[in-house]
């Protein structure tokens, strides 16, 4: 059961992380905005719908209150962006790095080591 979980909360996570990637892209290469502000803003959108899937198709918790695991889920989220937003500096302003290899590479360390594991256990756990 807890492996089938964790390939849903990471089919999740990849659906996030393409409306991210997408969001950020698309800021970078069509608005030209600047790709730290660019992840930003990516990072939010992909955490809106990584949240809607946790709660109706992975962890299937929608039964219980929204605003709490909204609220507990803001917490996390807000440390992925802090923890995310300053790997993507690191690599791209300090290591001179490629943005989009940087967004993944911090992506990936990220997800598989603070997101799921608060999401299970913090965000969407069960009674």
């Amino acid at each position: 059961m807890r492996y089938l979980t964790f390939l849903k909360a990471q089919a999740a996570s990849l659906a996030g992380s393409a409306v991210d990637f997408l969001t950020t892209i698309c800021l970078v290469e069509g608005l030209h905005a600047g790709p730290v502000a660019a992840s930003v803003v990516g990072n939010v959108a992909g955490g809106v719908a990584n949240f809607y899937l946790g709660r109706h198709q992975v962890f299937k918790v929608s039964q219980h209150r929204a605003a709490s695991q909204g609220g507990r889920y803001a917490v996390v989220w807000l440390g992925s962006l802090l923890l995310n937003a300053a790997g993507v500096y690191l690599l791209i302003d300090v290591l001179h790095a490629n943005y989009l290899l940087s967004k993944l590479l911090v992506s990936l360390l990220i997800g598989f080591g603070f997101n799921y594991p608060l999401q299970l256990h913090f965000v969407f756990r069960s009674k």
